[in-house]
């Protein structure tokens, strides 16, 4: 017998946790209570059995993308559209776009039946946003994701065309074939900004470096979708002009995804350094427990 997911409100009583498997959700949304209740119920219906959904199609979803695509589920569909944009142009599979498409899916599926002012659904850092006009959404960057550091914020407004926010790099939960700390995207949704993280990421890199270490991703997870593709482990210490030259690389991707509309602003950072791509600015800030009203931390 499968186990049901776990749903329940979190202690605040504001936010909705939605947790099934590797799928770890957190949302919230703001309007009129029984909008709100609306809303909650719609996205635990719709999240109770997505796990499985996306388990029929994975040996799909782990293959390298084409063109053209057999997928039948509305999740898998979304993730595929996702990383279309890059087939052509580097190795990719539709489990790049996984985190962000089961946000934007269980976002849709509260929009679908309620009228609210502000929502997001955050799958471990990877955001679906819904902003009513009016209304903003402020985003707290951390320069490591896995240990406390400096804090930047990042404001969207509902007049801004980001409704997706996603981050990537050797740090996240996913393996990464370059060395950032962190890429953060903004898109016009999620699953295009998950697309285009994993994309960024991999691409900050000083290939052949000695102090690099990388190891096979099949060693690690014998059902990577990665195979036996290097991915990074460890990064020993670098010059200044090395991290220079390893976000360059990475910037100019992101500019060529700006330039295509397929993103709309990027944030890089590897070793304490940092380049912001588009025309979203960031603000240093001391790290701190929480950051303004809307924010959520990635």
């Amino acid at each position: 017998m499968t186990r049901p997911p776990r749903i329940a409100l979190l202690s605040d009583g504001r936010r909705l946790h939605l947790q099934d498997g590797p799928i770890d959700l957190i949302v919230e949304a703001r309007g009129r209570a029984d909008e709100v209740r609306a809303a909650y119920e719609a996205a635990a219906r719709r999240f109770t059995g997505l796990l499985d959904e996306l388990c029929v199609e994975l040996p799909e979803l782990r293959a390298v993308a084409e063109k053209r695509t057999a997928l039948k589920g509305a999740v898998a569909r979304r993730m595929h559209a996702a990383v279309a944009p890059y087939v052509s142009d580097c190795f990719i599979t539709p489990m790049a776009a996984v985190a962000g498409s089961v946000a934007e899916e269980i976002l849709g599926a509260m929009l679908g039946t309620a009228s609210l002012d502000l929502a997001y659904v955050n799958n471990g850092g990877d955001i679906a946003l819904h902003l009513r006009e009016g209304e903003h959404f402020s985003v707290g960057v951390m320069d490591r994701p896995d240990r406390d550091g400096v804090m930047r914020t990042m404001r969207v407004g509902s007049d801004d065309a980001v409704r997706g926010i996603a981050t990537s790099g050797r740090h996240g939960r996913s393996f990464s074939l370059g060395i950032a700390d962190a890429v953060t995207v903004l898109a016009a949704s999620a699953s295009q900004a998950d697309a285009a993280a994993t994309v960024i990421a991999n691409v900050v890199d000083l290939p052949g470096h000695p102090a690099i270490i990388r190891q096979p991703a099949n060693e690690l997870q014998p059902d990577s979708d990665l195979g036996v593709r290097l991915v990074t482990r460890d990064v020993g210490e670098l010059s200044q002009n090395e991290i220079a030259a390893a976000l360059e690389s990475g910037a100019e991707c992101a500019r060529q995804l700006f330039d295509r509309g397929l993103i709309e602003g990027a944030v890089l950072q590897l070793c304490g350094d940092m380049l912001v791509v588009g025309p979203k600015d960031t603000e240093r800030q001391r790290p701190r427990p929480a950051m303004l009203e809307n924010a959520v931390h990635v």
